[in-house]
């Protein structure tokens, strides 16, 4: 009971709000114009149906070569970022062994540049 209640209130909301749309007169001139081009469009095609095939087709053709490339596009994404993901590793291992090797040669250098002698007269 309450299921054909729903039903009955929103095709009366719709109803009453399509009424209320129509009072604007730019969109009663866009609604007579759209569906004075969509009878026309339906005779038309009435007559031609093959054509109306062809042009199915054609769009049916269009939207699978566009889904396909899409898919296409979307499998070297992935792949692309899981080879980013297996690089991230290596790149962050490389930076922590590159950051020590520097750190440890820090201690070489200086032994190289200011000698054991020279060192303590810095520290007093």
């Amino acid at each position: 009971m309450s299921e054909s209640k729903l039903a009955k209130g929103i095709v009366c909301g719709a109803l009453i709000g399509g009424a209320l749309t129509m009072l604007d007169r730019s969109t009663r001139d866009t609604v007579a114009q759209k569906s004075r081009y969509i009878g026309k469009q339906i005779r038309y095609y009435s007559k031609n149906r093959q054509e109306l095939i062809t042009t199915l087709e054609d769009q049916i053709t269009k939207w699978k070569s566009f889904y396909d490339q899409f898919a296409s596009d979307a499998t070297y994404i992935s792949q692309k970022v899981n080879e980013v993901k297996g690089i991230t590793p290596q790149v962050k291992t490389l930076l922590t062994d590159t950051k020590e090797v520097f750190t440890q040669s820090k201690e070489e250098y200086k032994s190289i540049v200011i000698p054991e002698s020279d060192e303590n007269i810095v520290k007093q």
